[in-house]
């Protein structure tokens, strides 16, 4: 069932539409490397989280995002567990600017797909004998901006070496 935010009016000037077709997992991979070892240790272990953003255009109005949560757990420097989802989702976006767009795919709809990754992360790691993890939110307004920022300081660095 889509989700619809934003529906166009009966006017001539098409509104700006938003609506959820289908939000799914793609991939899952998750690893015990050191396993059955790493139960006997102490369960003291470091995190690390890593996000990336996969983009497709499937046609004019359809799009494909997929957001990429890796999650490393290390345990006196061995690895316990890793574990990689790619949570998807196709999102018919139409009536917006070039501009908006950017948001969109950058911010919006990864942080419509997190909590559904979240959710697959802290299921895997259970079923693979470990304590729940429950990630923390995160502040994809906050990643995007960065990510700007980056490119655009990378664009400037490169028209100073020219």
């Amino acid at each position: 069932m889509a989700e619809e935010e934003n529906a166009p009016s009966t006017g001539e000037q098409q509104q700006a539409r938003f609506v959820i077709q289908k939000i799914y997992t793609k991939d899952i991979s998750f690893e015990t490397p050191n396993s059955p070892e790493i139960f006997r240790d102490e369960w003291k272990p470091e995190l690390d989280l890593q996000l990336s953003n996969e983009y497709r255009r499937i046609d004019d109005d359809n799009h494909e995002i997929i957001l990429v949560v890796t999650v490393t757990a290390k345990v006196a420097d061995k690895v316990a567990f890793l574990v990689e989802v790619k949570q998807a989702g196709i999102f018919s976006l139409t009536g917006y600017s070039d501009q908006e767009m950017g948001p969109l795919i950058g911010s919006y709809c990864p942080n419509t797909l997190f909590p559904f990754a979240r959710e697959v992360v802290s299921d895997i790691v259970l079923k693979g004998g470990f304590p729940q993890l429950v990630l923390a939110p995160v502040n994809f307004d906050a990643l995007y901006m960065n990510q700007i920022e980056k490119a655009k300081q990378q664009a400037a660095a490169k028209e100073t070496t020219h």
